[in-house]
């Protein structure tokens, strides 16, 4: 899905295009390569470059022959293409990096039957491994109990296990690599790549509700008040994503406006669509937009021409 996210505008503005997809996820782009060779795309306009990140991805970023790194994955890579740009030939880099996404439930929110629903679906979705994932729940004290029996009862449904049986809404982790890394959280070690969705409450500082796990994790932190939801909300270094659930629209679009996040739902989660910009605040990245109108401008440059219009030889203007 990304990888059209990037390579759709791309084309369309004329670009060619050279893929490095994670290595873990190499074989749908090099099916999509195939499928737009014999789509008709003349050969060497769309490469895939499968390999990892110090072989393939840093000697692209560092390459002086490229214009334009646009880069979806973590932070910390996503500082090292700042590096290789400024070692290089000062390319121009737009980043869509991670995420610690809240969803705030305002005191007076109603149906939390729903309520419900968008937040296990906004936590546990694709096993948590989804930058705009909503792995922080700011709920108001009058209602966090409410919610939380509304939850539990939502999270017997999310089975885990062979993500080819229907049965099961959550499947293995991406390697066995990230499971150490999630695990490195939880309370219990756990084998195999299966990684159970876990629930934590905890106040905001705790290393859950502040680092990107990108796992089946959902930390809750309880507020008491509207103005503390927000403040809680925006105290992260990340800001993709956010989800607001109130009765009222004053409060919601207050919370909206007010929490520094490139997309903000309101009474659901999601990240919009593809007619609407996606990308990020603060170290979530910057740089430019995915999906919209808005994205063909990270793949274009502006350009001013000037012109006299003045006759050289007698001085009339012409124009």
């Amino acid at each position: 899905m990304m990888l059209a996210w990037k390579i759709g505008p791309a084309l369309a503005t004329g670009c060619s295009v050279i893929v490095k997809p994670a290595e873990q996820t190499s074989m749908t782009a090099l099916r999509v390569a195939e499928l737009a060779f014999e789509a008709g795309l003349p050969r060497g306009v769309l490469q895939v470059l499968p390999g990892d990140g110090p072989s393939v991805g840093e000697p692209l970023g560092r390459h002086n022959d490229i214009d334009l790194v646009t880069f979806t994955g973590s932070t910390d890579t996503g500082r090292r293409f700042l590096h290789y740009a400024a070692d290089s030939n000062l390319k121009q880099v737009v980043l869509e990096c991670g995420g610690k996404n809240p969803a705030v439930v305002f005191a007076d929110a109603e149906n939390l039957d729903h309520v419900a629903e968008n937040v296990v679906n906004g936590a546990f979705w694709n096993a948590g491994q989804n930058c705009s994932a909503a792995s922080r729940l700011i709920v108001h004290a009058d209602v966090k109990d409410a919610l939380m029996e509304r939850i539990a009862a939502r999270m017997r449904d999310w089975k885990t296990g062979d993500p080819l049986d229907p049965m099961n809404h959550i499947g293995s982790l991406i390697d066995a690599e990230h499971c150490k890394k999630v695990r490195s959280y939880l309370d219990t070690a756990g084998e195999g790549p299966f990684v159970e969705p876990s629930i934590f409450h905890v106040d905001k500082d705790d290393p859950k509700a502040r680092d990107e796990i990108f796992g089946p994790v959902l930390c809750v932190i309880t507020v008491a008040s509207a103005d503390e939801a927000i403040a809680v909300a925006n105290d992260t270094a990340y800001g993709l994503t956010a989800s607001v659930f109130s009765a009222s629209n004053r409060t919601a679009l207050r919370a909206a406006r007010e929490i520094k996040a490139g997309t903000v739902t309101v009474n659901c989660y999601g990240e919009g669509d593809i007619t609407t910009p996606f990308g990020g605040y603060k170290q979530s990245g910057f740089g430019g937009r995915d999906n919209g109108l808005h994205a063909h401008d990270q793949y274009t440059e502006l350009k001013t021409i000037w012109i006299d219009l003045n006759d050289p030889r007698d001085g009339d203007n012409i124009g």
